[in-house]
């Protein structure tokens, strides 16, 4: 089985890439078709075929597009997520609001805002960040922590932001800055961190 073609339309977020892990750990695979029918899927595979060292290709269709990854050797996928380059200590900070608390939202606006532009005073330690539900709300054109975002983008920091829930408040044209990416990305990066701050 050399290639294949996956049918992912109308699955939700993360099983399009799962079904894609699955066939392509399964070995024997130099090319694979994965349609989807979202855009968040579309860049969730696409992502994901790179990492796993296909080349890929996407051809618009009527029902979303076709993902085609190829590569000149079949083997299992050995890839998921980047591993972190080498810190103290791992940090995750996991983002479901985008406000800080709960009472007065104009405080808890301005309370999130405080708190991005301190993070990087946890240095090398803070590894990712990930945004999801109200969250990604932080990531998108007009947000007033964009910049802070930003910054810490560019110092290294990882930025995940949920595909579904970008989908869900229709902002994903406007998402700025970070990686649209998926619950499995997601719980993966979670595994990996040696320690997970939530705030909702």
């Amino acid at each position: 089985m050399s290639e294949n073609t996956l049918d992912c339309r109308g699955l939700a977020c993360p099983n399009p890439v799962i079904k894609t892990k699955e066939l392509i750990d399964r070995g024997d695979l130099k090319q694979l078709t994965v349609l989807v029918d979202n855009p968040a899927a579309q860049e969730n595979v696409s992502r994901f075929l790179q990492r796993a060292g296909f080349e890929v290709s996407v051809e618009p269709r009527e029902e979303g597009a076709a993902v085609t990854g190829s590569r000149a050797e079949s083997r299992p996928c050995e890839i998921f997520i980047e591993p972190p380059a080498e810190a103290p200590r791992k940090i995750l900070v996991l983002m479901g609001a985008d406000r800080l608390g709960r009472g007065d939202d104009v405080l808890g606006a301005k309370l999130i805002a405080s708190f991005i532009s301190t993070l990087k005073e946890m240095g090398p330690d803070l590894w990712c960040v990930v945004m999801l539900n109200a969250g990604v709300k932080l990531a998108v054109a007009g947000s007033e922590v964009l910049a802070g975002l930003q910054d810490l983008e560019q110092s290294g920091v990882r930025l995940l932001v949920c595909g579904t829930c970008l989908n869900h408040f229709q902002l994903l044209e406007a998402k700025q800055v970070g990686e649209t990416t998926n619950m499995l990305d997601i719980v993966t990066a979670m595994q990996l961190a040696d320690k997970v701050i939530t705030l909702t």
